[in-house]
């Protein structure tokens, strides 16, 4: 191959390798997956605190928001399941466990499942003082569980809590 021959292939080569990535690798690995549109998480997560109605014609069109958390200000996450619970919305927190939205204490404690409880705090006494959705503490979920959590309610207090609710900002 003479000078020109190299000169030229060389050149035509460096042209064509900007190129190659883009036909080698598929079209969507340069893509991100798409979010949950901010403004429908919060629609759904605000009409959890009381539009069963509404939450239920959500979650039928898009069933991935049973576990979408959104984020009011400074990381005041909430889910679906967190307002309801957090109201004392009992009815419809059942149907966001039964379409299986991810549980947690203070839903346990809403429900009085001192059974739940007792060992999660046995495993991190800590959580005795977690802060859940708009800093509603787990008094409060007992509290809002009324009769059905008494054995919650007394045992946390039992424990030193006494705030139903703590600033987050």
């Amino acid at each position: 191959m003479n000078r020109n021959q190299f000169i030229k292939s060389v050149g035509i080569g460096a042209m064509l390798i900007p190129t190659v990535p883009f036909f080698a690798i598929p079209k969507n690995e340069f893509q991100e997956d798409p979010q949950l549109d901010k403004a429908l998480v919060q629609k759904f997560v605000g009409a959890s605190h009381s539009k069963m109605d509404v939450v239920k014609e959500l979650h039928a069109e898009h069933p991935n928001l049973i576990n979408a958390a959104h984020d009011w200000k400074f990381g005041d996450f909430e889910t679906g399941l967190g307002a309801a619970s957090h109201v004392g919305y009992k009815e419809l927190a059942l149907y966001f466990l039964e379409n299986g939205a991810q549980a947690n204490i203070f839903t346990a404690a809403l429900f009085g499942k001192m059974d739940i409880l007792k060992p999660m705090l046995e495993f991190s006494p800590a959580l005795l003082h977690a802060r859940g959705p708009h800093g509603f503490t787990l008094l409060h979920h007992a509290e809002k569980g009324g009769d059905e959590a008494l054995e919650v309610k007394d045992f946390l207090m039992s424990k030193g809590l006494k705030e139903t609710k703590v600033a987050l900002y």
